[in-house]
């Protein structure tokens, strides 16, 4: 690499000191509100994910607040925000550092990184930014804009690449303001190197940068092809008995949304009709525990929901129960569960529309 860190850092935060967002994390060094920020902003768009900041920051001011929270709590806030272990490691390490730690956020990188849901990425911008540490993040952003700039074909997720890159961005860093160099290039990247249409024309690195000399700005950074997206079948029996309650389940294991709640769920190897729906062993078991006496499909068109890894064919079935078990909830209550997004896309305009009938 012959380019120099001197010249890359300090251009990169002349740029950000001129361009950057105002945003609320940016105003503190306070290392639960930068914490809190980066697990936020994990996979979420800063539009996105700045309304949970304010909600969190709002409910719960400082980690001890958060600590003395339940999971459940903590899980309803996070609701729509999708990859729901990064709020169970939230709600976990906020319980560690108020109880073990005596609330004291850990101030270096290595011991940061040790912390439940912090990775290099995270650990790094909490180190630099609140204890100016020189520790390079490496994010998206940042994976964009050095490959761009360097011209560098090694996959980003690639093990090659992410020891490559994770050097490279150590090289550039700015030793005696590691903070703003790292917000810095990851805000070039959002706002100046973006994915598709990058403003290469007004770039203050344009006379510099190796893929925009060599036309392959749109070909970088390069990325190794994901695993075929499977596809999983759910049907969900919603419930009803005579005096307006549901049956609500917390999903147990370590499969994805766990600890959220959802209405009883058979899966499929296929979408299934109500003839082989009722067929299922799931379902004998379920129509006996709650004396279903009627099912009816609420949705004819399929509803897809689309994971990073999978895509969810779900139907909901809407089943007349006979018998009052003690497990049944007030319709009413169904809004205070945390759920996942899926959940909440069904029972919003259903269960809203029944309390208006």
């Amino acid at each position: 690499m012959s380019k120099s860190n001197s010249f890359f850092s300090k251009k990169l935060i002349s740029w950000y000191l001129a361009h950057k967002r105002d945003l609320p994390w940016r105003t503190t060094q306070l290392p639960y509100h930068v914490w809190l920020s980066e697990i936020i902003l994990q996979q979420t768009r800063v539009d996105q994910g700045l309304p949970y900041y304010k909600a969190f920051i709002s409910k719960y001011p400082t980690i001890r607040d958060l600590a003395n929270a339940t999971e459940e709590e903590v899980l309803k806030l996070w609701q729509g925000l999708g990859y729901y272990s990064r709020a169970r490691n939230l709600y976990s390490t906020a319980r560690f550092i108020a109880n073990e730690l005596h609330g004291v956020f850990p101030s270096s990188y290595q011991d940061l990184i040790k912390l439940k849901g912090v990775g290099d990425y995270t650990a790094s911008a909490i180190a630099s930014i609140c204890f100016n540490e020189a520790s390079a993040v490496v994010d998206g952003n940042v994976y964009r804009v050095l490959s761009r700039y360097f011209g560098i074909e090694t996959p980003i997720n690639s093990g090659q690449g992410i020891k490559e890159f994770k050097k490279i961005a150590q090289v550039l860093i700015d030793d005696h303001n590691p903070g703003d160099h790292n917000q810095a290039i990851m805000e070039f990247g959002a706002r100046q190197c973006k994915p598709q249409n990058p403003e290469c024309n007004t770039c203050i690195f344009n006379n510099s940068c190796l893929s925009l000399q060599k036309g392959m700005v749109p070909l970088l950074p390069i990325k190794l092809k994901k695993n075929k997206i499977k596809k999983v079948y759910f049907n969900y029996i919603v419930i009803l008995t005579k005096d307006s309650k549901t049956i609500f389940e917390k999903r147990t294991g370590k499969g994805i949304w766990e600890n959220l709640y959802q209405f009883p769920l058979i899966e499929s190897v296929q979408d299934i009709s109500m003839n082989n729906l009722i067929k299922q062993n799931e379902f004998k078991q379920l129509s006996a525990l709650y004396g279903i006496k009627t099912i009816v499909l609420y949705n004819d068109v399929i509803k897809i929901h689309k994971l990073s890894h999978r895509h969810i064919h779900t139907r909901f079935w809407i089943a007349e129960s006979s018998i009052i078990p003690k497990s049944a909830i007030p319709i009413a209550q169904i809004f205070s569960y945390p759920v996942p997004k899926l959940i909440h896309s069904f029972i919003v305009p259903f269960f809203k529309k029944k309390e208006t009938t």
